[in-house]
């Protein structure tokens, strides 16, 4: 059994936000007519990295902190599976933005 660990340098581990049923108007969009948004829940930071030039980037220059709301990019991503689970790792700066989002 593997069980997540511990993202490295300016990655993070982010777990994917499933956003369900769409709505337009009275008609339901299923999800198989749609691409799934990349929506997902930064769970941990990694340690940081020194640039080409040697400057150390920690955790608190990274912009997102566990518990954000992310927009995941489509290119860049890795996709995993952890114990069952799906978990998203990414670097930092391939980062769209961060989400206002409350679950239902």
């Amino acid at each position: 059994m593997i069980e997540a660990g511990h993202p490295l340098n300016d990655r993070g581990l982010i777990k994917p936000i499933d956003t369900g049923e769409r709505r337009q108007g009275a008609i339901i969009i299923a999800d198989t007519g749609q691409e799934k948004p990349e929506l997902g829940r930064v769970i941990e930071v990694g340690p940081g990295r020194k640039t080409e030039i040697g400057a150390f980037i920690g955790p608190e220059d990274i912009q997102v902190k566990a518990g954000d709301v992310i927009l995941i990019p489509k290119i860049g991503t890795i996709r995993t599976e952890i114990d069952g689970e799906e978990y998203y790792i990414t670097q930092f700066k391939e980062i769209l933005g961060t989400v206002e989002y409350e679950e239902d």
